[in-house]
């Protein structure tokens, strides 16, 4: 049994910060699922992959699993620069521009 601890990447199609903080711990898979001769469906007897918990801090995943003896690789996130404006989205249709706009 063995966990994998991440922050998530940020949508494409989302250019904010919301939901960036937080950190995952899913279960890696012990097995290959299966496929259902009949329907086609993909199944598997480990169900430890449908869990994923969610923590606040790097340090509060991994004290979690450090305490119910969970192995785990920790996976560095990516740091991007947040995109800053001085007077904010406003400043795209503000009257007292000094040079022009353009698309």
């Amino acid at each position: 049994m063995r966990a994998r601890i991440y922050r998530p990447a940020p949508s494409a199609m989302q250019s904010g910060t919301a939901r960036s903080k937080t950190w995952i711990l899913e279960f890696e898979p012990e097995s290959s699922g299966s496929i259902d001769p009949l329907m086609g469906w993909t199944g598997a007897s480990d169900t430890r992959n449908q869990v994923r918990l969610e923590f606040g801090s790097r340090e509060d995943a991994v004290s979690y699993a450090r305490s119910k003896g969970v192995a785990f690789r920790e996976s560095s996130p990516n740091e991007r620069k947040p995109i800053l404006r001085k007077r904010g989205y406003g400043e795209n249709f503000a009257h007292d521009r000094k040079e022009s706009w353009t698309h």
